[in-house]
């Protein structure tokens, strides 16, 4: 994994805006209609191409593949790739993404973002409308093949871009289907268990092709939202501590240096007011078996948090990537703003322990956008001359 050791190293979370021409094969193959497949692997193949050079051109050091090949979201994707789930449409009232400390609080609010989101046909803002996945048989992984064309795909951008170092985003296992319902395992932990153990061929596959593995773990803070009250912190981190451990042991073998971790509250556009203080969780994300941590830290909720790191030291080799630019709003940081946070972190950590990058994904599916497509590209641009002010200050 490369460091930030003659300048700060930019990268991001992952997910970038479709372009409308593979939207319109991945919309077919949401809704189960015919589509060209040979046609829809071709312009897959170009989009994860032109995704990768733009990311090069804005100054983007280690890019992603956009996430071009998950045909749902962030997570609920694992639903096309494991074995021994259904799918069953959500009863009135009972949809598992409209619950949570922050909801109650301002139902109101809540109300018109839904209502507004469902009116453009884009997913909840807690999650990806496809029903209630119920577990109902052994859970294994089965998605070798569309695995390996985002790996063939990736790899093959990256080599005609000229790009050292890339990553490819999965979910963790807390995050891997969110609010599944389990009616096969004897416990909610077996099936855990289980979603790790098939997960593994996921996480091992993308380290053997010579990849950065990404593993995605919104679920770990935003269950605090859900959970806390009625239950207390202390159970709250008893959770959190049994998914790391978990997670730990599906990473079994795989080198650290080679593996980033992203956590982050949920990202979609709400007050947050509930939200678990990152002081709270720091040692439990630290012990996870990874290289990197991305952690948010443009959100206006938790800027504030950079000064956690005064106190907390990262482990011995490890590289902290904070969020330096929102993914949730389509006002542009100005790159002195970027220079400036990134300048905190690298006082408290060492400027070769530092990376800059984003809050979270700008899409958290393909239909699901946080902001305009152009002014993505002008958040990279304006992430990229921040990192480079914060390079000239951090070596001159």
């Amino acid at each position: 994994m490369r460091r930030s050791e003659a300048r700060i190293l930019t990268t991001h979370v992952g997910s970038l805006i479709r372009p409308p021409q593979l939207l319109e094969f991945i919309a077919k193959k949401q809704g189960g209609l015919p589509y060209d497949r040979d046609a829809y692997a071709s312009c897959l193949r170009d989009s994860v191409l032109d995704v990768v050079k733009r990311q090069k051109a804005v100054g983007i050091d280690i890019p992603s593949d956009g996430e071009f090949g998950k045909a749902i979201s962030w997570s609920q994707y694992a639903l096309e790739r494991l074995a021994g789930f259904e799918r069953r449409p959500i009863k009135p009232g009972q949809n598992p993404f409209t619950r949570g400390a922050d909801r109650a609080r301002f139902p109101e609010f809540y109300a018109e973002l839904d209502s507004g989101e469902s009116a453009r046909g884009v997913a909840s803002s807690a999650g990806a409308a496809v029903g209630q996945a119920v577990c109902v048989a052994p859970i294994r992984y089965t998605g070798q093949a569309e695995l390996e064309l985002d790996i063939a795909d990736f790899k093959a951008a990256l080599a005609a871009a000229g790009v050292e170092e890339g990553f490819l985003p999965v979910a963790a296992p807390s995050s891997v289907i969110p609010d599944r319902k389990n009616e096969y395992y004897k416990t909610d932990e077996e099936c855990l268990q289980a979603i790790a153990e098939a997960m593994r061929t996921e996480y091992r596959a993308i380290v053997d092709a010579g990849l950065v593995l990404q593993l995605d773990d919104a679920r770990a803070a935003v269950t605090y939202d859900r959970m806390v009250p009625p239950a207390t912190l202390a159970d709250y981190r008893r959770w959190v501590a049994m998914h790391v451990e978990v997670l730990n042991h599906a990473l079994e073998g795989i080198p650290e240096d080679r593996v980033r971790y992203h956590v982050c509250w949920g990202s979609w556009p709400g007050p947050h007011t509930t939200d678990v203080p990152l002081k709270d969780i720091v040692d439990l994300v630290l012990k996870v078996r990874a290289g990197a941590y991305l952690i948010e830290g443009a959100n206006p909720r938790h800027e504030h948090e950079w000064r956690v790191w005064e106190s907390v030291r990262l482990p011995e080799g490890k590289i902290l990537v904070p969020g330096v630019i929102s993914h949730a709003t389509n006002v542009v940081e100005h790159p002195e703003l970027v220079a400036e946070r990134i300048g905190r972190y690298a006082r408290a950590l060492g400027r070769e322990n530092v990376m800059a990058g984003t809050d979270c994904g700008f899409a958290q599916g393909p239909f699901h956008r946080r902001v305009h497509p152009s002014i993505l590209w002008a958040k990279l641009e304006a992430l990229a001359e921040g990192a480079r002010l914060a390079s000239k200050a951090l070596w001159s």
